[in-house]
């Protein structure tokens, strides 16, 4: 049994339990909005990753893995993706408390039009690979439903928290891209660093549901 895997799943948890620790944050109090936003995240996108491995696009390495499994994939995958999940939503409620300043809002629907301007563009390019099309084609969906449909606006405040959860980002997707924990076999062939072009967005597409079904409970229980 190896716990590479398992321990940066379980590192990415610092973040949200230092600012546990920061009563101006109200972690403490909206965390219960956050744990079922990243549980069901995370069951999503374990279901996406199992379809990756169905179909080759990914494979995982036991040498780094516990030998523990979810459907097809290791028990690992599904923890990382709550935990990253939580460590962005708390990046995202800290920046929210601390720079409660929204002014470049107006700017937000540009920024999403780009980013369905390049999930277009990435589907046409790579639609016969199934990370990319998944990774775009979920991310456009999700982009045109919280602009176009959905009432609640936190796009701003999504980009900022994101640009800034890309630190960890690195961290974690350099280690599982490096070691390597996961092998990509069906991707566009560009690479940053370790690290595939396509995991950029699929994290922004994590990222952007979790933080969209906090926003949601929470409104929810504002009624």
């Amino acid at each position: 049994m190896n716990l590479t895997y398992l321990l940066l799943a379980l590192g990415m948890l610092l973040i949200p339990i230092l600012l546990l620790f920061v009563k101006k944050t109200s972690l403490n109090q909206t965390i219960k909005f956050a744990i079922p936003a990243v549980v069901m995240t995370g069951l999503l996108f374990s279901f996406f990753a199992t379809l990756f491995v169905i179909f080759g696009a990914w494979v995982f390495n036991p040498t780094y893995l516990s030998g523990i499994s979810i459907w097809l994939i290791p028990v690992e995958e599904t923890l990382f993706y709550m935990t990253s999940c939580l460590a962005g939503i708390a990046i995202y409620q800290g920046l929210n408390v601390f720079f409660p300043e929204n002014s470049l809002d107006k700017f937000s629907l540009s920024m999403s039009n780009l980013m369905l301007g390049i999930c277009i563009a990435m589907l046409f390019f790579a639609h016969m690979k199934w990370y990319s099309t998944v990774t775009f084609g979920f991310l456009f969906i999700l982009i045109l439903y919280i602009e176009y449909v959905n009432k609640l606006r936190f796009s701003y405040r999504f980009y900022r928290a994101y640009l800034l959860s890309l630190v960890v980002f690195y961290i974690a997707y350099g280690v599982i891209s490096l070691l390597p924990v996961i092998s990509y076999k069906d991707t566009l062939d560009l690479r940053i660093g370790y690290i595939p072009f396509e995991s950029h967005f699929y994290f922004m597409g994590m990222l952007l549901l979790s933080v969209y079904l906090f926003e949601w409970f929470k409104s929810r229980a504002k009624g």
